[in-house]
């Protein structure tokens, strides 16, 4: 027998939404809360951010929807007209294919990049469950979250060089139970590559309808603060889930300029960072990140643009290429991430702030000839006005 499938509310949704937006927990433990998936939480983010602006255009919307529903209709009188012969033709077509045609052969069938018919249209003619298109990843478990914090303590402690193979070595090693490629699905959540020149699968997304800029460091000498900032994202564990640390980094000083912790890895977390680093220290004149789709999206890269800012990206199987921000990455975790456990997403905020302000104004830096990394962007700021 089929388990019925779930609905929600507008009201529910809206509900989890907001608790989601608060970024008071993760996106691991909200799901658990509420026993949905954690793509059904992302998906009515988007939807829920989307159409905000409704609530103060009320009128306006209103209107729209009413013309639309005259043209409708309109469509459907003349729809209305050839219903019957369309339902004729499509039951005889159905009980033809249905005759002919293996369950395996029909799941092959289903295209779903036909823009005329959905998925979930496509499934119902053939007579298949849609369930059967996709595979729905299990909730990550304890030992999962075990095995990602020794990753990262590997990756860290051990070899930044390390692909999921040696990882995977690494981790029988240690007396860890774990098959190649579960190491190296796990390594692709958590956004860990190893840190040298290879061509490899990206752990972060690319979306290849965006466009992707050139790289635009190579041989680059780096003189003044605000000539090259950078970019990225990384996994950080917590108790119950994991949560994830965007940054901004000046390359001249090694200064942090801004940085923001989300428990959702989406558009809005870039360019929140972003936005926030170009309203306290002016702007550079490049900026560079990876290519994963939170940068190559229109949002991001039209601030940069509406600044005048240089937009340069990674080489393809390139994470050196943004070497900096990895660094600091790599720096933040050995001194202070693996150092604590962390319950709550405001316990890791309060931690990481008081880290970062450390690591600007207290932290000696070896590539800076042991200086401080603030005083080395407002010394350089100072000489360049």
């Amino acid at each position: 027998m089929s388990k019925k499938r779930k609905t929600y509310s507008a009201s529910f949704k809206t509900k989890v939404v907001l608790e989601l937006l608060s970024g008071e927990y993760t996106t691991a433990q909200i799901a658990s809360k509420y026993e949905i998936t954690a793509q059904s939480l992302q998906s009515w983010k988007k939807q829920f951010l989307e159409n905000a602006s409704l609530a103060f255009d009320i009128r306006s919307a209103t209107k729209s929807y009413k013309e639309e529903i005259e043209e409708l209709k309109d469509e459907n009188e003349q729809l209305a007209k050839t219903l019957g012969k369309t339902t004729i033709e499509r039951d005889w077509a159905v009980g033809k294919l249905k005759s002919l045609v293996s369950s395996k052969d029909k799941k092959d069938l289903v295209d779903s990049k036909l823009e005329t018919i959905s998925t979930i249209r496509q499934c119902e003619l053939l007579h298949i469950n849609r369930s059967t298109l996709y595979y729905s990843p299990k909730p990550t478990s304890e030992y999962d979250l075990e095995i990602m914090r020794r990753i990262d303590e590997i990756y860290v402690n051990i070899s930044s060089t390390y692909g999921y193979r040696f990882m995977h070595k690494q981790l029988i090693e240690d007396g860890y139970s774990v098959g190649v490629n579960k190491v190296n699905k796990l390594m692709n959540l958590m956004g860990v590559q190893a840190i040298f020149p290879k061509k490899k699968r990206h752990t972060s997304l690319k979306d290849n309808k965006h466009k992707v800029y050139p790289y635009l460091l190579r041989d680059l000498e780096i003189t003044k603060p605000n000539q090259v900032w950078s970019g990225d994202i990384t996994y950080i564990p917590i108790k119950g889930g994991h949560v994830y640390l965007a940054a901004i980094i000046d390359w001249y000083s090694k200064s942090i300029l801004s940085y923001r912790i989300s428990n959702t890895m989406d558009t809005s977390l870039v360019t929140s960072v972003l936005r926030e680093a170009l309203k306290q220290y002016g702007t550079p004149k490049i900026f560079n990140t990876d290519q994963g789709s939170q940068y190559t999206s229109y949002e991001h890269t039209q601030i940069l643009r509406d600044y005048n800012i240089q937009i340069s990206m990674n080489g393809k199987g390139r994470s050196i290429d943004n070497i900096a921000i990895e660094r600091f990455f790599r720096t933040l975790k050995y001194d202070e991430i693996y150092l604590n456990e962390y319950h709550t997403m405001q316990e890791l905020r309060t931690r990481v702030q008081k880290y970062i302000h450390f690591y600007n104004h207290n932290r000696f830096h070896s590539s800076l000839n042991y200086q401080k990394p603030m005083n080395v962007y407002l010394q350089g700021v100072k000489r360049s006005a």
